[in-house]
């Protein structure tokens, strides 16, 4: 597989709520780098994250358009989030099946086939406004 098809393979994974697929996808001591969060390192906290995510939203990702470097250990995804806010995440606002749309995008490190770090970004602010209206 190529660098973009790891990542597609990773956002087709994402979208069918297919953890275990984005897991084999990973290296094992993946770096997960959380927007406004701290570093997850392993595929466990990795997967804890996912479950975690999985209960509080449903979301969808629209959009996606891949880069990657040319050596293939680089590469990029802007993409937009449809999202449903499903229940009450520590520290937000209360959950009441809230529905957001967000521009968002990930970067991506990789070596020998496997994602070693996931980096996602999107506005914390927007969407913060967004379920609370």
């Amino acid at each position: 597989m190529t660098t973009k098809d790891v990542i597609a393979a990773y956002f087709d994974a994402f979208n069918a709520g297919d953890v275990d697929a984005m897991l084999a996808l990973l290296d094992t001591d993946v770096e997960h780098h959380v927007n406004e969060g701290g570093i997850r390192r392993g595929k466990i906290a990795f997967a804890e994250f996912c479950a975690h995510m999985n209960h509080c939203y449903r979301e969808r990702l629209t959009d996606i358009v891949v880069f990657a470097s040319e050596d293939g250990s680089r590469a990029a995804a802007e993409f937009t989030v449809n999202g449903t806010y499903l229940a009450t995440d520590t520290g937000l606002p209360e959950a009441r099946g809230q529905t957001y749309v967000l521009p968002a995008g990930s970067f991506f490190a990789l070596a020998n086939g496997k994602i070693t770090r996931v980096t996602t970004y999107y506005n914390l602010k927007d969407w913060m406004r967004q379920v609370s209206a």
